[in-house]
This record gives structure tokens, sequence and C-alpha cells, in this order.
């Protein structure tokens, strides 16, 4: 892939038409005033100014303002989100409520392409553009789309300053909620900037604006994405998921480094981050993907020390060792279920006046309180919330019920402000990886934890994640695939991105030692898929501590395990003792059965699946068929020992 942002190719130059260094200088000169054209001076790197004039050129904003990341810089970007009315105030200090469309509360995907060249390859899991006909679209909407509005710049790092795995990006935007959130999100680099660009050799520039911000544009809303030259452009959107682009837009630049010019030493992940204390103190670092809306955050707030939950930035060290760092260092969660029970020090900070927060989507009562669904409190019957004026009991358009908050509801905040975040969150040595989990939503198939027999496998738990679809994709239904929880961000073929993965955790650079065990997670097996009645959990969310607890068990040779088609999986009496210990909770013999229970049909069904899906790519190793052929095999082998369901002490029994 191309790293020169200036290339011949990028379309923000071929519409502003800026070459030269002095001009760009000029066309900076005239949008700014004496203050912001000073701050200008400490980035004299070529690529930014001729990108930012050609973007202000393109935009023609009535001015630009250089946010450097001070703290009056910030509060310039607060009070303009507050002044245009993208914000408001809530009666908990420095807590303020952001609405996006009621049209547009998730990812869109249906309108979110690749720039491509002729004969370029992306995955098939994406949508695609040839380069002239987005230069052309991208003319058309964007051209003057900032008209008497403010330009905001931030100068950002994704990723501690000084780590092998961070980038340095830009964000261009007309909207201060935007330019808020990032500065809540990502870490402001303006006095260093340049030297990270010149330590890493590339950066990353996002151009967005939210244009009139009415719901007749959403059809013209687009996210373009050009991975040659390393630009993403939004247009006619306001959801953070689609206009904070140093987020998704610049992972998929990451995924695609890690893919093309690193690949084997180097991952770019949709993990979260999280510590474990063992005995004696001992610290185990996990990082585990889940589609977004599948338990990422509670399941990285279910750690003792937190760094990240949702993205993460892998690599292999000099040592042999498998490093991890958060590029974010802030959190974008959803709010959803997010409660006392499973959330304690998430909520600690959403209820009382500890730290800055951005709530989205969320009722707002006439006392200014934010009511959401799940988060087991008594609820207003009335306020405000994404579909207007709320009242208990109301329907839409289409006569069904409007919940209290939409699905997609977030709360956006420091991760620093929990009282459970790690030092290692802005260490640019990284935290050593020594579990890897993968999950979904899986309501009635995979058993809570299983361990893969060796790293292929593990590969291959990854490659094979199956999660029902949630509210960050507007229009998204169903029962779907979501490789690795990544799919969604893999721009290219996903034959390389499988490659990559096999040759990262088959390194031998790595230290055996060192080599980190690879897991599946589901902690959504509802009491119905197993006999029972209800679609209410088989079990509880913050059971996740205990599936954590085992696995940091397992990877310190501390417990035994079960071993079968699929992986090992845990023994019960191991798991009863961490119950008791992790949240002093009896855990009943005749409940271990009913997660662990393996309905075997249901699990070959899910891997003719997987089979069948990847036989439609191209250029797929034949080492993830094979290791899918010998499970199927395996199960088959047991059923006929045991019957359409094999309990733990049966496969224990049969001793595969």
């Amino acid at each position: 892939m191309e790293t020169d942002n200036m290339s011949e190719k990028d379309i923000v130059s071929g519409i502003g038409k800026v070459k030269t260094f002095e001009g760009a200088i000029e066309i900076l000169k005239d949008k700014t005033d004496k203050i912001n054209f000073s701050k200008l001076s400490a980035i004299r790197n070529k690529q930014v100014i001729l990108k930012l004039a050609n973007a202000v050129k393109m935009c023609s904003p009535k001015s630009l303002f250089i946010n450097t990341g001070s703290a009056e810089d910030k509060d310039c970007v607060r009070n303009l989100a507050l002044q245009n009315k993208e914000e408001a105030k809530l009666p908990i200090k420095d807590h303020t409520i952001h609405y996006e469309l009621k049209e547009e509360q998730g990812r869109i995907v249906d309108r979110t392409f690749y720039i491509v060249d002729e004969e370029e390859r992306v995955s098939s899991l994406a949508k695609k553009i040839l380069r002239n006909q987005a230069f052309e679209d991208i003319k058309e909407k964007m051209s003057g789309i900032m008209k008497d509005m403010v330009m905001i710049v931030g100068f950002y790092i994704r990723g501690p300053k000084g780590a092998d795995a961070s980038n340095p990006a830009i964000e261009i935007t007309s909207s201060a909620y935007v330019a808020h959130s990032a500065d809540i999100l990502y870490r402001n680099l303006f006095e260093n900037f340049d030297k990270e660009i010149e330590r890493v050799k590339h950066l990353y520039v996002n151009i967005h604006s939210q244009g009139l911000n009415r719901s007749e544009d959403l059809p013209n809303a687009r996210v373009y994405m050009d991975r040659k030259c390393r630009t993403t452009y939004s247009i006619n959107c306001t959801y953070a998921g689609n206009t904070l682009l140093l987020k998704k837009g610049n992972h998929r630049f990451s995924v695609d480094k890690a893919v093309y010019t690193n690949r084997g030493n180097e991952l770019a992940e949709h993990m979260f981050i999280t510590g474990l204390e063992g005995k004696k103190g001992r610290f185990t670092w996990i990082a585990g993907a889940a589609p977004s809306g599948c338990g990422k955050t509670t399941t990285a707030m279910a750690g003792t020390h937190f760094v990240g939950d949702d993205l993460a930035q892998m690599w292999i060290d000099d040592k042999g060792i498998i490093k991890a760092i958060n590029p974010e260092c802030g959190i974008f969660g959803i709010v959803e279920d997010v409660n006392s029970e499973g959330d304690p020090i998430l909520m600690d900070l959403l209820r009382n006046e500890k730290t800055e927060v951005i709530w989205s989507n969320v009722l707002i009562d006439e006392n200014g309180k934010p009511h959401w669904t799940g988060n087991l409190e008594e609820h207003s019957e009335k306020g405000i919330n994404f579909y207007g004026k709320w009242t208990k009991g109301m329907t839409d358009k289409k006569g069904k019920p409007v919940p209290i908050s939409h699905p997609n509801a977030r709360v956006t905040l420091r991760a620093n402000a929990l009282s459970n975040c790690s030092e290692k969150l802005e260490d640019p040595n990284g935290a050593e990886i020594r579990i890897i989990t993968y999950s979904g939503r899986d309501s009635d198939t995979m058993p809570p934890v299983w361990v893969a027999k060796d790293t292929d496998s593990g590969v291959v738990i990854g490659a094979s994640i199956v999660s029902a679809a949630t509210a960050t994709e507007v229009g998204a239904k169903g029962v779907k695939r979501a490789p690795w929880a990544n799919a969604q961000f893999i721009p290219g073929d996903l034959a390389d991105y499988l490659d990559a993965q096999f040759k990262f955790f088959g390194n031998k650079k790595i230290d055996p030692a060192h080599q980190p065990i690879i897991a599946g997670l589901n902690y959504f097996l509802t009491r119905q898929s197993r006999g029972g009645e209800g679609k209410t959990l088989l079990g509880e969310k913050r059971d996740v501590k205990v599936w954590l607890g085992w696995l940091e068990a397992r990877v310190h040779n501390e417990v035994e395990a079960i071993k079968t088609p699929i992986g090992y999986i845990p023994k019960y009496e191991d798991l009863k003792a961490l119950f008791e210990k992790a949240l002093d909770k009896e855990y009943q013999c005749q409940l271990y059965d009913k997660q662990f229970s393996f309905y075997i049909d249901k699990i070959i069904t899910r891997i003719d699946l997987q089979i069948e899906a990847y036989k439609k790519e191209t250029n797929i190793a034949e080492k993830l068929f094979d290791i899918l052929k010998e499970q199927k095999k395996g199960l088959l082998a047991l059923k006929e020992s045991c019957g359409a369901i094999a309990t733990p002490l049966q496969i224990e029994s049969i001793n595969l």
C-alpha cells in the first residue's frame, strides 16, 4: 500500500488544487485569526499543511480553529458544541446530551465505501467505488459544505506517544460535538505531531462535515475510505461511528498496515484490553474481540485493571512477547444494560459528579436526569429522547413501541476516570497479552468458555464468530457471521487477513513461555436454548468474571480441563471454587451441565456455515478447512457415542 498522503491520486488535493507549501500557507492565513495562525507555526510538515489547505479549499469554511489540546482550546470546543446546539448541558457538572437524527442511530454500512482503482480487490464483505466516481461524488457533496461554519482541526496520536504501533492522525470537522468527542477519546499531540510523523513515516487524515444536519440529506450521507492515501471522507452525517473517523475509519487503515506492510509481526484488532489479578499479586493481560453491542465494554470492566474496551494494536517485541496498546484513551460505549449490578465502576461515573460525560440518544427527564433501557432503576414516564418528546407507551408510525432509549445509545468519557484504569493505558511498551478471546451474541450454541488446542485452532475460533445483529448498524437484522468481530473493518481480502492471523500467532519469534492461549467466550446463552423457558440469560452477565478467571488460571497451568472436539472446557469443581471466590456465589452442577453440554447438531450446523461461507472466498488457507473438518469429525463421533446432547461428564468419560 502507498503511504504518501500527497499521492497524485489524492482526491482532496485534486479538488483543492493547492500544490505548493507557500500557497497552502497563504490559504490558511486567510482563514485564521492571528492566534490560530500562530498556532500553526508549530506544524511544518509539508503533507499536513497541504492536506489542510486543500480541505479548506474544498469545504470553504468561514474560519479555521486549530485545537492544540490546551485547556483553553478544549473549552472553546465544548462551548462551541453548546452554542451550536449540538450538545446541551445536564445538571451534573460536565455532563452533556447529544442527539443524532433519529434515522441515523448507527453506522451507515449501506453508504460506506472503499475507494478503489481498477482491478483493486477489497473484502467481499465491503462495498467499493471506483476512484474517479468517488472523486466526482466527493467534489459534488463536499464542495462548500462548510460554508458559514468553523472548520475545527485536531492533531492526535492513536496510541501512547512513542509506542511501536501508534499512528498519528488529523481530524478535520465542522462539528464541535465530533471535535469534543475526539478530545475525550484520543490524545491530542499537537506539539509533537511533526516528530511522530517523522518517527512512523505515515499519517492518517479525516475530513468530515455534517452539512445542514437534516433528515432529508441522509440519502446523500456517505463515508469514503481511501486506503492508498489513508484519508477518510464523511458527509452529511452526525453519529460518531460515521463521523469520528479517528475511530473505525483509521482502524481500517491500521488493519491494512498490519496485513500488507508488517504481516506476521503486527495486528490491529477490534478488541478490549484488560488485566486480571491472579495468585500472589500476579497480573495477566487479556485481549478480546466481540462485535459492537456484544459485551466488549462489560468484559473489559470485569478485569481488575482496565486498558481499553474497543480497539487494540498488537505487535511482537524483540523479546518474543506479544504486546498491545489501546489506540484510544477514552470510552465510546453502548449504555443499554449498563447497571450497578454488572457495571458498578462505570455507573459510579455516570451517576455522580466525577468526570466529563457526553450522553447520546438516552431519555432526559424534566429534571435533566438520563434514563436508559436495562439500568435497573425506576424510569421517568416522560422526557426527551432520540425520537423527540417521549411518553411511556408511545408507538412509532409503524405501531412499534418507542423504547426509553435507543439500543445504540452511548456514553463518551475518559478511561482514566475509571477507578480500575491501569497505568498501562499510557505505557508505550504496552501490556503483555497472554489470553485472547473471541465472542459474539450467541444465544443457543457455544458454551460460555472454551480454549483452542493450539494457536491455529484459536485463529479459527476468531474466524468463526457468529452473532445476532445489533443496533450499532442501521438496518441490520438476524444472525450473521462476524469474523474476528473485525470483518467490517478489514479492507482487503479475508484470505490475506486470515493469513496474517496465522502468521502472527504462529510466528516463531514468540517465546514459547509467553505464548498466549486463544479462547471462545459466550455469556449470551438463554434458558430457552437449554430446555428452559424465557429468553433471559442462562446465568448472569457478571459471570464473565469467572470465565476470565478460569482462563487466567488455565494459562498459568493451575487448572486442568476436559478435552473436546472443539477444544478444552472447564471442570465443574474449578468453576465452583471460582464462583465462590470471585462472586461469592454458589454455582450449581445442574447449571454447569446446561451451560457446558454440547448440543452437537447446532455446533455442526455452525461449522457447516463457516465451511460454506469460506469456500466462496478466494485463496483461503486450507488449514482453516482442515481444522473445521477435524472438529466436525470429532463431533459426529461424539454424537454416535452420546447422542445429540453430550454432557461434560459424558465427554470426559470418552477420553477423546
